[in-house]
């Protein structure tokens, strides 16, 4: 199992992610308010701006402060260091 790390310690089993998509469209903006509706929402953004949302196989949604490339790169296994698109 490859853990990545999606921003500020917090890390996810690449294997269950679906999707990372930017938060910015009307669509992906109801899919988190149904999320945080039926409780599925883990937001892991620590108050900073979410730049990414992560879809899971287990229907959870995760919110991260890191952009979208990052983590794809991150899932990639490309060398990204681990602070690269956190604000700090």
């Amino acid at each position: 199992m490859k853990l990545v790390n999606i921003g500020f310690g917090n890390v996810v089993s690449s294997a269950r992610i679906l999707a990372v998509i930017s938060p910015d469209s009307a669509p992906v903006k109801r899919v988190i308010q149904e999320a945080k509706e039926r409780s599925m929402l883990i937001d892991a953004s620590f108050g900073r701006k979410t730049k990414s949302v992560l879809i899971m196989d287990t229907d959870h949604v995760i919110l991260s402060s890191i952009p979208p490339e990052t983590i794809s790169a991150r899932i990639e296994g490309k060398n990204v260091p681990e602070h690269e698109g956190e604000d700090e």
